[in-house]
């Protein structure tokens, strides 16, 4: 089956190199052309989300990449332990959370896309796409034409493909939160290990992953979108050692070396149409949960189409029972970024109000979450296997 992926970035070469997998011909167009290494900040990838890449056979390439982390950590912004749990892992191998550079990721899931026999294709924006009973006729903005069975929207979450498949469906907007994201060189600090403290203008996340390196993440609340471009590292610091004045930030701030990315925080409403008959959303066009889950969830989205592709006779009846699969998962998750966000909005009384949650909930934090650690991804089959040959771990 010949299949488009549009999008680059983290769900857009995991679906080429699942789909190449169940032996689809697959190109993935991307609109920009900047080398993927440059693009990002850094985040995590839960334990969910490192079983589904075992699945794909990225897991050595990603642990080697990145650094395991395996504990998380609450503070008040006055400096006040919240709570200390651990990092939640399948058993006690080294199946860890790991952090990286979102652009180290998407450089390794390119580069396996391409040895599955994938190709990429950069500098080519979609514009429109016309669907028959038999396939989709994408169009770009070069005046480039291409046909196919089938068209995979995983253009994140401005997506261009989510309003090809219904002219009504909600536009990402401004979330009244902002992001600078930096490194610091600072000793004394245990490695291995996430931090989040609530401060008076937003949320400080910090991992630090090796004895002397932390990369940090100011999650800033404005309810006017601010101005982001043309802001250079001596202002940014200036600016968010003002914001962060707390003791924990501050001191994070003064070792810091580098500022690699600034963005806003941007939110849609719950995509009620993920896919029409020869179209259909993955990731965050289809889903933007945050939560720093966003990866893992385009990652597992890679696998259960594949799977329902090469388990269902006809695309449309396996487009939906994809949809079908995933939106109780995703529905889940959603509540739990939108809570997650109202969290790091800044405030006194909303201070004290995360302060008292986080006492009453962390004891609670490895139950309330297992629905999100404990998911075990699809086996995808050989290529040629019948759909039977396609099964899920016990």
């Amino acid at each position: 089956m010949r299949t488009i992926v549009i999008g680059g970035g983290v769900a857009g070469p995991a679906i080429a190199l699942a789909l190449r997998q169940i032996g689809h011909e697959v190109t993935v167009y991307e609109a920009y052309e900047a080398p993927v290494e440059e693009v990002g900040a850094h985040f995590s990838l839960a334990v969910n989300g490192l079983r589904a890449l075992e699945k794909l056979g990225c897991l050595d390439a990603v642990q080697a990449a990145g650094h395991p982390i395996d504990r998380m950590r609450f503070h008040t912004g006055g400096g006040h332990l919240l709570g200390d749990v651990p990092r939640l892992r399948r058993d006690a191998d080294s199946m860890r959370s790991v952090a990286l550079p979102r652009g180290r990721l998407v450089g390794l899931l390119r580069r396996a896309a391409l040895d599955a026999g994938a190709q990429i294709v950069t500098g080519e924006r979609l514009v429109g796409a016309t669907e028959s009973a038999n396939g989709v006729v994408a169009e770009f903005a070069s005046g480039r034409r291409e046909t196919a069975e089938l068209l995979v929207g995983a253009d994140g979450i401005w997506s261009t493909v989510r309003g090809l498949i219904d002219s009504s469906a909600p536009r990402a907007e401004y979330a009244g939160l902002y992001g600078v994201a930096g490194i610091s060189t600072m000793t004394g600090v245990e490695p291995g290990v996430w931090d989040l403290t609530f401060t008076r203008n937003g949320a400080f996340v910090y991992t630090s992953i090796d004895a002397q390196t932390q990369w940090w993440t100011a999650q800033i609340g404005d309810p006017v979108k601010p101005d982001l471009r043309g802001i250079d590292e001596e202002e940014w610091l200036r600016r968010v050692t003002e914001l962060f004045p707390e003791a924990g930030p501050r001191a994070l701030l003064g070792a810091t070396t580098s500022i690699v990315a600034s963005s806003h925080l941007n939110v849609c409403d719950p995509v009620e149409k993920w896919h029409s008959g020869r179209m259909v959303l993955v990731g965050d066009a289809a889903h933007p949960v945050g939560v720093g889950h966003g990866a893992s969830m385009c990652i597992e989205d890679a696998l259960e189409l594949a799977v329902a592709l090469s388990s269902t006779p006809t695309v449309p009846a396996a487009l939906k029972a994809y949809d079908e699969t995933r939106r109780p998962r995703i529905d889940k998750l959603l509540k739990h970024g939108h809570n997650a966000r109202e969290s790091k909005r800044p405030g006194a009384v909303k201070r004290q109000i995360n302060a008292v949650k986080m006492r009453v909930l962390l004891p609670l934090f490895e139950r309330a979450q297992g629905y999100l650690y404990d998911y075990e991804p699809p086996s995808l089959p050989a290529v040629g296997a019948s759909p039977s040959a396609t099964s899920r771990l016990s």
